[in-house]
């Protein structure tokens, strides 16, 4: 399968859904590593004077037996209080659900939330928990054995690239 997806289109499209999303006071939290890029870069986009937080998802990970903990995984930082607080949460690629579901569990030991919304760059279906984006740039189908995976150059442009069988 040759699948091209322009993912500095989708992230335009992110873009305008974020801003229809959020209200004066939304935090934006990234999960780590294509979320807290999106999340970074929304930010900046939007000029936001509060810094978007970040989420890792590695320690609520229900494989975390067999994946551990990746060199790439970041630590969760939040530069608010989140009990309260309205959160629109960033991932690059929805799939299985089981990322998200790690990542609001993290959310929730830094506090209880008023209200969490998920927006996504890509959703490709495939779902395995009942979770769904509140708004999704795109919507793809791959095969299982594929990964869709964000890369971020130095400039800051995002790629999408496709892996796996």
């Amino acid at each position: 399968m040759n699948l091209t997806l322009d993912a500095e289109a989708l992230y335009a499209e992110l873009l305008r859904g974020v801003q229809q999303m959020r209200g004066p006071d939304t935090r934006l939290v990234g999960i780590t590593s294509g979320g807290a890029w999106l999340a970074e870069r929304l930010a900046a986009d939007l000029k936001l004077a509060q810094a978007p937080g970040v989420i890792s998802s590695a320690m609520h990970r229900d494989d975390f037996a067999q994946r551990g903990l990746a060199a790439s995984v970041g630590q969760t930082v939040l530069p608010f209080d989140v009990n309260g607080a309205d959160i629109v949460l960033l991932d690059d690629v929805l799939f299985t659900g089981r990322t998200i579901r790690a990542g609001v569990n993290e959310l929730f030991d830094y506090g209880r939330p008023a209200r969490v919304r998920l927006a996504v760059l890509v959703d490709r279906g495939g779902r395995e928990l009942p979770i769904q984006a509140d708004f999704a740039a795109a919507r793809v189908s791959l095969p299982q054995a594929q990964q869709l995976a964000l890369a971020r150059a130095d400039s800051g442009v995002f790629t999408f690239h496709v892996e796996g069988s």
